[in-house]
């Protein structure tokens, strides 16, 4: 405990010990400061000066320690020294006092609270961060919620000091008059309750709605000072315009065809996006005849006769261009125009908040959605631009086996690729400016993958930045700096997997104003929407997340937002994000990793589990890996989940929807899973969080129980 939480916790006890020592609730009852009123105007009209002074100070003490009586003093201050001078007393003390109250909550509890519960107070403490002032003046507009509570609450939460003092003496300014006003008639009050009307506090309630309203209204106006450059059609072709035919393109034009909205889908390239040419789609298929090689090397570990294999690259290549040919009916023209999507294809470029041009004709709508994607990010190396180098959207062009492969990037494009030519037969070295692969996994996930990489014999190369290139053609020669010098690599191919970059270009949005965050992607609130209120942008463009899966799940927020938007809008939910990597073997993470909780101060309980121990992997012969599982101090809640392993990718799936739907590893224990599947591990896990938490002293008398049960 720090030295100021223990002076503030010794001045709290020392406040609570003198109110009852001294009685001083006595001094704060209505009835009791009634029949002293008289005395007291008169000692307050011999020592006008003092008796402001230590009234200040005594309502300080009172608010500050959140004792009881704050309503009284203010009654007696309206009655001792009449309404404009009791106002300035009271306005200045209650808001010094609240302050000291929510620095004593801030002081105690907050880093508690927040650490407790820092998966429920994500979203709120997003919200104060940004709008803490307008929720805290709303609350204190409304005299029906008690202002100690507030105090205490607002401490806990990411609001400034300063913030909460000057919003909080202006709040309680109208509740502070009528108070006050009430206490220049206390001679004739009743009660407290006396105070307040029915319709005063439906006053009160309608002067905390204003705010909301005015909020409204500053928005609708900024909405129209925005759109008031530019000539809004009389009519639209469209409800909605989507550019950009991936994953997130494709979805919302989907949502709006199905509800019944006219809409255009415009893509420059191929329909169906990177995920179906050059991602998801064509890196599954070479991992699996990749690993299919592998395993068939492995042949005497399952009791067969050695294999020799022989790689027919181009038929791989083949096979993976022909998997592309076969999933691209499902995202085609004919299949979309057929579901009511006006499908077109050409370059798209905004040209006001309702238009865009295409092949030179401009077509209208109400919204417009971006998910025009990504690409693969190229650094500024020297003497790259004269390389044939390769990225993960070109590499599907390769009809040859390179000899050397280096693989610039260690991320999971970059490992995947990297260990799909090693079991084709490449030589492969991987290197990476980090200090070690996969960045964005725990420690102990990165080393599983990195053995299993060298095991291939690929050579891993980690803090290392590259300085140049030299080559012609598609050989040739990177020149790194490391701990231990300037390091040089030869290599066939080179192939650049050091991130991706939005396709934010030749758009027409710097002529909109609409920006481009520090990430490159472009910047859209919780609702997915830029700064032009009718135009939304959803996927790889808009981030955070460039997952496939992600940009299906912001389109369809895009789409309501974009179709309903007048009627109600929805945030988007980041709150159970899930994400694989598919090497061999699998890393797959839902919420928080370990290392993530460590670094944002979160106090987790970690359970795992070792795949060596789980009977079908023995029987398949996979059991390099574990199951790992964060909790929230003493509840069975998930906070994340990471697994490595065979088919991790699938796994994870049964704690995505635990924690989307609030189950904890209580639930999942009290699963029947199917024997001898993989998926008893996420039972076993869960077992063994049990079994860490059993109740020793209560089976101390069970066994006692059991042992005179025997006689």
């Amino acid at each position: 405990m720090q030295a100021k939480q223990i002076v503030v916790i010794v001045a709290v006890l020392l406040a609570i010990a003198a109110w009852f020592a001294f009685d001083l609730g006595s001094y704060l009852q209505l009835d009791s400061l009634q029949q002293r009123l008289g005395d007291l105007r008169a000692w307050y009209e011999a020592n006008p000066l003092l008796a402001g002074f230590i009234y200040l100070a005594g309502y300080v003490a009172v608010t500050a320690f959140s004792l009881p009586g704050a309503a009284v003093m203010t009654l007696a201050g309206g009655a001792l020294f009449g309404f404009w001078y009791a106002l300035l007393l009271v306005s200045f003390a209650s808001s010094i006092g609240a302050t000291l109250a929510f620095l004593v909550s801030r002081v105690l509890l907050r880093d508690w609270v927040q650490q407790r519960f820092s998966r429920h107070l994500g979203a709120v403490n997003a919200g104060f961060e940004k709008d803490g002032a307008f929720y805290l003046f709303s609350l204190r507009l409304v005299p029906i919620f008690p202002f100690f509570l507030i105090n205490l609450l607002m401490g806990l939460l990411p609001l400034r000091t300063w913030t909460f003092y000057w919003v909080s003496q202006l709040g309680m300014l109208a509740g502070t008059a009528v108070y006050v006003n009430a206490g220049t008639q206390l001679g004739e009050l009743e009660s407290l309750a006396g105070i307040v009307s029915a319709p005063l506090l439906g006053s009160f309630v309608l002067l905390a709605v204003f705010p909301f309203l005015a909020r409204w209204l500053l928005a609708f106006v900024q909405r129209r000072r925005l759109l008031a450059a530019y000539t809004k059609p009389e009519h639209f072709d469209n409800n909605l315009i989507v550019i950009g035919a991936g994953s997130a393109g494709l979805v919302a034009s989907l949502i709006a065809a199905t509800v019944k909205a006219k809409v255009t889908l415009i893509e420059r390239h191929r329909m169906g996006g990177d995920c179906l040419n050059t991602g998801c789609v064509p890196s599954k298929a070479i991992i699996r005849s990749a690993r299919v090689a592998q395993t068939a090397r492995r042949a005497q570990e399952f009791g067969l006769a050695p294999m020799t294999v022989a790689v027919n690259f181009p038929r791989v290549m083949q096979r993976v261009r022909g998997i592309i040919k076969t999933i691209e009916p499902h995202d085609s023209v004919e299949r979309f125009t057929g579901l009511g999507v006006n499908c077109v294809s050409g370059d798209a470029r905004i040209v006001s908040p309702w238009a865009v041009e295409v092949n030179g004709q401009t077509l209208t709508a109400r919204h417009i959605i971006i998910a025009s994607g990504a690409r693969p990010r190229v650094p500024d190396i020297p003497g790259l631009a004269a390389l044939d180098y390769l990225t993960s959207d070109t590499v599907w062009e390769l009809d040859e086996l390179p000899g050397q492969l280096l693989v610039l990037g260690a991320g999971p494009i970059g490992c995947e690729l990297a260990q799909a030519f090693a079991e084709l037969g490449s030589c492969v070295t991987l290197v990476t400016h980090a200090d070690r692969i996969l960045p964005r996994e725990d420690a102990e996930v990165a080393a599983l993958v990195r053995a299993a990489l060298q095991r291939l014999q690929v050579t891993i190369h980690e803090n290392f930045e590259p300085l140049r290139v030299a080559g012609e053609g598609a050989a040739g020669q990177a020149v790194f700096s490391s701990a231990g010098g300037e390091r040089t690599v030869d290599f066939s191919r080179l192939l650049l997997a050091v991130g991706r970059s939005a396709n934010t270009e030749q758009m027409g949005l710097e002529e909109l104003g609409i920006a481009i965050g520090r990430s490159g992607t472009i910047e859209v609130d919780e609702y997915l929407c830029t700064r032009i209120p009718t135009i939304y942008a959803c996927g790889d463009v808009a981030g955070p997340y460039q997952f496939t899966h992600m940009a299906s799940h912001q389109a369809w927020y895009a789409a309501v937002n974009a179709l309903f938007g007048r009627f109600r809008r929805f945030k988007v939910d980041y709150s159970v994000v899930p994400w694989a990597t598919f090497t061999d073997p699998e890393v797959a993470r839902v919420g928080l990793s370990e290392d993530e909780a460590r670094a944002k101060g979160i106090a987790v309980e970690v359970t795992c589990y070792q795949l060596d121990d789980l009977d079908r992997a023995i029987a398949d012969g996979e059991t390099n890996g574990f199951i790992k599982v964060l909790t929230e101090p003493g509840r069975d809640r998930i906070l994340g989940a990471t697994i490595v392993g065979y088919h991790a990718s699938e796994l994870i799936n049964e704690f995505v929807l635990a924690m989307k739907h609030n189950l904890g590893l209580g639930k999942i224990l009290g699963t029947i899973h199917i024997y001898p599947t993989l998926g008893e591990g996420n039972k076993f896990v869960a077992g063994e969080w049990r079994k860490a938490r059993k109740p020793e002293r209560l089976l101390r008398w069970v066994e006692r129980y059991h042992r005179w049960n025997r006689g």
